[in-house]
């Protein structure tokens, strides 16, 4: 089965029609998204920004990571469970879509950042847990992690603005009215 005929199915799916056809689900999941995300972010800055010794640098580091932590994995479930829904509706012109393909490899990258703190960095927290700030190997980490998390904020925005869904003819009245408005 090729990638357009899963896309295709993807979105004749019962949910994904009822979500498309409905006046508010995708409105509602897309605010929750955007809550989620701004969870997600908002609880890594405050990592990141210890990180960098910003923030919160009277506290240990994993007592930090320890209250924010679980918040922002709840955070980015929530947000990767609405917008797997909302790709559903229109999976073909999202998959194409040039921010979309951004804002997942974006997604990607700040994976492969966070294993390079896990494998760097945070092995050796029982030595700078207490300090300001973290080593150079998190400092850099912590930095590129805010860099990536704009970016994925920025190129989804962009999908808004880029995405459209594939409409019906209009009907012959409403392409009348146009006309007539041009």
């Amino acid at each position: 089965m090729s990638i357009a005929a899963i896309l295709k199915w993807l979105e004749t799916t019962a949910l994904a029609v009822q979500i498309r056809d409905s006046l508010l689900l995708f409105p509602l999941l897309e605010a929750i998204h955007v809550i989620g995300l701004a969870l997600v972010f908002g609880t890594i800055i405050v990592i990141d920004l210890r990180l960098l010794g910003i923030a919160s640098s009277e506290r240990p580091f994993h007592k930090v990571a320890a209250d924010i932590l679980k918040w922002t994995w709840a955070a980015f479930a929530l947000t990767a469970l609405t917008g797997a829904l909302m790709f559903l509706t229109n999976a073909t012109v999202y998959y194409n879509n040039f921010y979309f393909q951004m804002k997942m490899l974006l997604l990607l990258l700040s994976a492969v950042n966070m294993l390079a703190f896990e494998l760097t960095a945070r092995r050796t927290v029982s030595q700078w847990d207490s300090a300001r700030s973290a080593p150079p190997a998190g400092k850099r980490v912590a930095l590129a992690s805010l860099l990536i998390w704009l970016g994925v904020i920025f190129a989804g925005r962009m999908i808004g603005f880029t995405a459209t869904r594939p409409t019906a003819s209009a009907p012959a009245n409403e392409i009348e009215l146009e006309e007539l408005f041009k």
